[in-house]
């Protein structure tokens, strides 16, 4: 038994409702039935009806969940308005019981897979630690021990740990401030700095990847081939050998990749446990007492003087320095975003990054540091390998540390021949090694490992940008597949582009490009990081608060320094692409809007600029024309826009100002309207503000603008405005409302502009009554006069008043644009007959003693004469209909309705104002015979006193002065303050 709700809507709380009350007493639940939707929303918190809801996740998510409709926040209007003067009906904030008993048959009926997600030890921390071991770890970190000793060693790997820790640091603050999506380095630095830098790094990391990939390939098929060559086995030759091995096994990578991420997270465990096998075998076999031929070599299990001896550098070659070593060490230190680089594939992300990344840092320089300390404390530098090379058999000096030991390397040692020994022989830690070949397992793990995770790094980055749509022609590899979302296109490119490099098999030039775009890559995130941090903005709030945004600017520098510290013709490579990269996206300006700390620094840099101004006094010289343009929506009137921006851009304020009629409404100030009113005027290159007002009528909103736009000393000083071309079929509170707007801009100490076309301004008169400017907006932009070159014309000015000189600072500005440069300006001003030459003399000193480079200067002796009967005749018929002919408005015999009719003109007006408005008509006459053929005509405005001049009269004058005119006319009327100065201070 459902009633009409007194609210006007019929809604499932009011037919919940029975005509019975119920017993007093109950709960305030029991009033409605528990299925309504204010007692599961906010009836419960609140005791009461109401369309108010508590919080939700639902509010603030971009997501919805399978199989229920996403509830949404009522809007402001809906809870602050009358139900009654708006017929729509209120949001229901879950689905409706048809919704749930009748489902869309083209919607799903069961939920779609889920795709596999990983935690942050699998997802990441192996992912990571599988990523920084390599090669290096293997065949390399025994050579540097040897070099730079292992105290130098241990600081070696200490400092790159602590550069990829800070930014390890920077990465988890940043991967915890929001919800992170798929995309890994580019989404964060995107994210974070805009598209600009987000875009550059991306391109660059995806493709420095793919490229990667055939590193650790190569790195992969050399080791195979030189087991190959001890065999005396071979397929055609050396280069060629590598060539295939890299070929098949960069194939077999991909299968497993494309095969899913289930399956390549089970092959990195694999290869994990690999690894972890061959230091368990190095660990062991550091133990194991030397064998006489391993002591041959070298290896004479922990001795103290050994570490002692080793403990110290020892230079050798030109790689022979700290900076060698550290080159040389530092990309295996790499690979700490291996992990976020698959953050779409992460079970939490937030979580998984920080706690995967940091640990994978700390384990990885655990290891680097205790076999560095190992294989220093049990290997010689020198050793010949020979089995007889004892102290007892040879005779002569002994040198070095193996003496103790009976063991006699001094010839080896001083020929500099010596085959075996940490400096000597790279494969020191097999000789160590309890078993040999569980090192070789672990270098084809470390390489083959890390190449599937550049394999698969390179096309989820890849994917992430080409859905950002950021670049030209590589959308086509941004779609996905199967319930992963798997890039198959873009596994196939980055194969692709392994291939190529595969087949090259010469990459010692372009792997330090590589490694110098992992650092660029490094640099941006703690720079992001700092960036974010110093901007103070209210959306930097990342959960993960062991971070410095001083460690972060440290080391971005310190990034900086190292790629040039590796190879400095890289580093300016590198830099340069991204400059280039960066420069394209500047230019094309990608609609996208992410949020980034670029945007807030915009706004930090702006705020204090502008307060910054507070404290910076007016002053003639930097006088500019800051114009508040009455243009309402401004695709309405873009000859008006086109015109003002030509002295503005780049050099002034410039607000379009629409007012809107009628009280506020809903929708009537549409923040979607208002962006696409911007969105216009940035398609047409204007540099300009829009601001919108809600008023009762035009008068009331203008002079809302007038008093209230601009911000500090960012204001406007000149109202510009259209000439009301419809003046006379105009109701004539209309009339009072527009000359009154120009009484405002005065009484405010504005200047003021009015603009008049012969074919007049406002285009929407040529459109079709149902267009609505949006949809106006979505076709190609009108071209007016103002867009083109106006040649070898000229602009005339009628300097007949002195209001500061505004009207002459005008055509000076335009004459500085491209436009506008080659028109000639020609100032005309009003004299006597008898004195017309020292009169040009004497405005012809003033004008150059303002440099405005004005030559043509016309004394105009006949201005005041009495113009012609027609024309005369023209002006009463036109003034006529606004007479009062028989009474005085102030007189005695004036009736009440006429008394309030301030737009009236009496005949005792019409004689106190004939000679100015005599003036005007003579004027008119003048512009005809000079200034036919101008591209410009900027005319000194009259002024009418507000209360003494009726206002269909002073619109009769601005009528009369630019009638029948071909060209543009400009009617200019400074505030009466100088706004040009000769002098310099």
């Amino acid at each position: 038994a459902s009633k009409q709700s007194t609210c006007g809507y019929v809604c499932r709380i009011c037919t919940n409702y029975t005509e019975k009350a119920p017993p007093l007493g109950l709960p305030d639940q029991f009033l409605y039935d528990t299925d309504s939707v204010a007692s599961r929303s906010s009836g419960v918190f609140s005791g009461y009806d109401t369309l108010d809801t508590p919080p939700s996740y639902d509010f603030y998510s971009n997501t919805e969940i399978f199989g229920r409709a996403k509830k949404s926040r009522p809007s402001l209007f809906q809870l602050h308005s009358n139900p009654q003067d708006d017929p729509s009906p209120p949001p229901l904030y879950e689905e409706s019981s048809v919704d749930k008993q009748s489902p869309d048959e083209d919607e799903p009926t069961e939920p779609p897979p889920e795709p596999a997600r990983f935690g942050w030890a699998q997802g990441v921390m192996i992912r990571c630690m599988l990523n920084i071991w390599g090669v290096i770890l293997y065949l390399r970190l025994p050579w540097i021990t040897a070099q730079a000793g292992i105290g130098l060693t241990w600081i070696i790997i200490l400092v790159s740990s602590s550069i990829t820790g800070i930014t390890g640091l920077s990465t988890s603050a940043i991967a915890t401030n929001g919800k992170v999506k798929g995309g890994g380095t580019y989404f964060l630095i995107s994210r974070s700095l805009g598209p600009e830098l987000g875009g550059s790094i991306g391109l660059i990391f995806a493709f420095a990847n793919a490229v990667a990939v055939a590193m650790h390939t190569v790195g992969f098929a050399e080791t195979v081939q030189a087991l190959m060559q001890e065999r005396d086995v071979s397929m055609v030759d050396k280069l060629n050998d590598i060539r295939i091995i890299g070929v098949i096994t960069v194939t077999c990578l991909l299968a497993i990749s494309m095969a899913g991420m289930e399956w390549e997270s089970k092959a990195q465990v694999l290869f994990f446990f690999v690894i972890m096998v061959s230091f368990a075998s190095y660990i062991v076999g550091t133990i194991i007492p030397a064998t006489p031929e391993k002591q041959a070599k070298g290896f004479f299990s922990y001795r103290a003087d050994i570490f002692a001896e080793n403990f110290v550098p020892g230079w050798r070659g030109l790689e022979g320095s700290f900076f060698g070593m550290f080159s040389i060490f530092f990309p295996s230190a790499t690979g700490i975003l291996a992990g976020a680089n698959i953050s779409g594939d992460l079970k939490d992300p937030n979580v998984a990054i920080p706690r995967g990344t940091m640990l994978a840092i700390f384990w990885t320089t655990i290891s680097y540091l205790i076999i560095s300390a190992t294989i220093g404390s049990c290997v010689l530098r020198d050793a010949s390998g020979y089995i007889n090379d004892t102290v007892s058999s040879l005779s002569g000096e002994c040198l070095g540390v193996g003496c103790n030991y009976g063991w006699n390397f001094t010839e080896c040692m001083t020929n500099k021949t010596c085959p075996f020994g940490l400096s000597n022989y790279y494969q020191s830690m097999s000789l160590v090694s309890a078993f040999a070949p569980l090192i070789s397992a672990g270098i084809f793990g470390a390489t083959l490992s890390s190449a599937l995770a550049c394999l698969v790094s390179a096309p989820k980055v890849f994917q992430c940008l080409c859905k950002d749509k950021l670049y030209p022609g590589i959308g086509f590899f941004g779609k996905g597949y199967g319930k992963n979302n798997e890039p198959l296109r873009s596994y196939l490119l980055a194969y692709i582009i392994a291939i190529c490099f595969i087949l090259i098999a010469e990459l010692n030039t372009i792997a330090p490009i590589i490694s110098n775009f992992f650092l660029c890559s490094y640099a941006l995130i703690n720079f992001s990081c700092f960036h974010a941090s110093i901007t103070n903005s209210p959306g930097w709030r990342p959960t993960f608060r062991f971070y410095s945004k001083w460690l972060s600017l440290l080391g971005a520098v310190v990034s900086v320094i190292i790629m040039f510290l590796l190879t400095w013709w890289a580093a300016l490579i590198a830099i340069g692409i991204v400059i280039f990269l960066l420069g394209y996206v500047l230019y094309k300006k990608p609609d996208v809007n992410w949020g980034s700390s670029m945007q807030a620094s915009s706004y930090n840099m702006a705020l204090s600029q502008c307060v910054g101004l507070n404290q910076v006094e007016d002053h003639i010289k930097n006088y500019r024309p800051q114009c508040l343009v009455l243009s309402g929506p401004p695709c309405m009137r873009p000859s008006l826009v086109d015109f003002i921006s030509t002295f503005t851009k780049n050099h002034s304020l410039m607000i379009c100002a629409n007012v809107i009629t009628g009280g506020p409404s809903p929708g009537t100030v549409d923040s979607a309207k208002i962006s696409t009113h911007l969105k216009w005027l940035d398609k047409r290159r204007i540099k300009s503000f829009y601001h919108t007002v809600v008023a009762d009528d035009l008068h009331v909103g203008v002079q809302m603008l007038l008093q209230s736009t601009g911000l500090g000393r960012m204001k406007p000083n000149v109202l510009v405005m259209g000439f009301k071309k419809n003046w006379r079929k105009a109701q004539p509170n209309n009339i009072e409302n527009y000359i009154g707007i120009l009484h405002d801009a005065f009484d405010l100490q504005y200047g003021a502009c009015v603009l008049r076309m012969k074919e007049g301004l406002d285009i929407s008169r040529t459109m079709q009554a149902h267009v609505d400017p949006e949809e106006l907006m979505a076709t190609s932009q009108p071209t007016t006069v103002f867009q083109t070159r106006q040649g070898k014309k000229t602009i005339d000015v009628y300097w007949l008043s002195d209001d500061g000189g505004l009207t002459l600072l005008l055509p000076y500005l335009l004459t500085r644009k491209k436009r506008w440069g080659r028109c000639k300006v020609r100032v005309f001003v009003g004299g006597e007959a008898q004195k017309v030459e020292d009169q040009k003399q004497e405005l012809k000193a003033l004008i150059s003693r303002f440099r405005l480079g004005f030559q043509d200067v016309q004394v105009l002796p006949d201005i005041n004469g009495k113009p012609q009967s027609e024309h005369i005749k023209r002006f009463e018929d036109l003034i006529a209909p606004y007479r009062v002919s028989s009474v005085q408005k102030d007189g005695q015999e004036a009736d009440e309705t006429t008394k309030d009719f301030s737009w009236m003109v009496s005949d005792e007006e019409m004689e106190t104002f004939r000679a100015k408005s005599l003036r005007q008509i003579r004027l008119n006459e003048v512009i005809q015979d000079y200034s036919r053929d101008a591209a410009l005509i900027i005319v000194t405005m009259p002024v009418g006193r507000r209360g003494a001049c009726p206002s269909s009269l002073y619109m009769a004058w601005l009528e009369i002065v630019s009638r029948d005119l071909r060209p543009p006319v400009l009617l200019v009327r400074g505030n009466q303050e100088n706004v040009l100065t000769m002098y310099c201070q």
